[in-house]
């Protein structure tokens, strides 16, 4: 009988169910633009010490230019290698696969070859497509391996997609969670009520990548009510988001935090309040004063401020740190010093860039 590449191994299943931190992982270059591997390493430990419980690498934040700088491969290679060699607990592998179908099925392919577990499915290929060839399309890629759902904003190079659309994709097998990333509450709550009105509530577990969000996604129950008055109650389970990739003992700790909270219970003062803080914090990371423009190199300006990136350079030379959003980045460092982990990132960063015989070969 042939082996089901769609069903997630039990370990990671329960994984994703429960909730937890799935930092999308950022591109380290050296000076001449080339994949700086120590670095890049350095990164994934991080993160794995850190207490995330996934890696996200191929994504928005990896750069969707690594494809045509034949680097979609080794970086995706190199994040799996340093996740089995770092710790034995079960880590979510997450490859973001993009691209019209024969593209994505070879990025499914390659990623599943590489032992990763799910697909972060990008559909921004398909824009002003009709929404019945997009399922198409996702069921095609659902027979090659399981699929996280991703609603992108279009500041980022997204499109909003429907209700009924998102009702149709939960109602695929394959599906075992969905990052919502609409930067919109109305379209959040399309998501949610079409995987409750489809029945997937149990299947498919919840992510939010609503950066501008994220505590309140994690601390709100979301009930769906019917026309019959029957209700389902949702929970948005973790986060799969460019805004963990810095930062990211904070975010276990918050995630930790909300996790134990009583179901029912109260909800604390401060933990409410610190949406706000957290937000603001993203703002000046993701330059949202400049429709996100800023955003990539806005986690690079923080990582680099560890010593975990030697720079701030990405594949386009014209992305880069827009006009003052140096100096948010560095109010918000001062006025939300608790949300930073610079102690944990110094205690830890010369382990973390080891080189310990590190050999990959590269094509760039």
């Amino acid at each position: 009988m042939p082996e089901n590449h769609a069903v997630l191994p039990p370990s990671i299943g329960e994984l994703i169910r429960r909730g937890t931190v799935i930092p999308a992982h950022p591109l380290a270059l050296d000076e001449a633009g080339r994949l700086d591997a120590v670095h890049q390493r350095a990164i994934s430990r991080y993160y794995l010490d850190a207490g995330a419980g996934g890696l996200a690498v191929g994504v928005h934040t990896t750069q969707f230019a690594i494809r045509e700088n034949g680097l979609y491969e080794p970086v995706l290679r190199l994040a799996a290698e340093t996740a089995r060699e770092w710790t034995d607990r079960p880590v979510a592998l997450v490859a973001g696969v993009t691209g019209r179908t024969p593209q994505a099925l070879d990025e499914a392919a390659t990623a599943r070859g590489l032992g990763y577990h799910a697909a972060l499915l990008n559909v921004a290929a398909f824009r002003d497509t009709p929404e019945a060839d997009v399922l198409d399309h996702c069921r095609r890629i659902a027979e090659v391996m399981p699929l996280i759902g991703f609603s992108l904003l279009p500041e980022v190079g997204g499109f909003h997609l429907s209700y009924d659309f998102w009702r149709a994709f939960a109602e695929i097998d394959s599906v075992v969670a969905i990052k919502m990333a609409p930067f919109d509450r109305y379209r959040t709550l399309d998501i949610i009520r079409a995987v409750a009105d489809a029945g997937a509530t149990d299947r498919i577990a919840l992510y939010t990548g609503n950066d501008d969000h994220i505590v309140l996604d994690l601390v709100v129950p979301f009930t769906v009510r019917r026309e019959d008055g029957a209700e389902d109650t949702l929970r948005i389970r973790g986060g799969l988001l460019g805004h963990w990739s810095v930062w990211t003992r904070r975010a276990v700790e918050l995630l930790d935090r909300v996790q134990a909270l009583p179901d029912g219970g109260a909800v604390p003062a401060d933990l409410l309040a610190l949406d706000a803080r957290v937000t603001d914090s993203n703002g000046a990371v993701y330059d949202a004063r400049n429709a996100f423009r800023g955003c990539i190199p806005g986690c690079l300006e923080i990582l680099h401020g560890q010593g975990l990136v030697t720079g701030t350079r990405c594949l386009d030379p014209d992305e880069r740190l827009s006009p003052g959003q140096a100096a948010e980045i560095d109010r918000v460092r001062r006025v939300h010093p608790d949300l930073t982990d610079d102690a944990f990132v110094e205690a830890n960063l010369k382990r973390w860039l080891a080189d310990d015989g590190l050999s990959i070969e590269l094509v760039a």
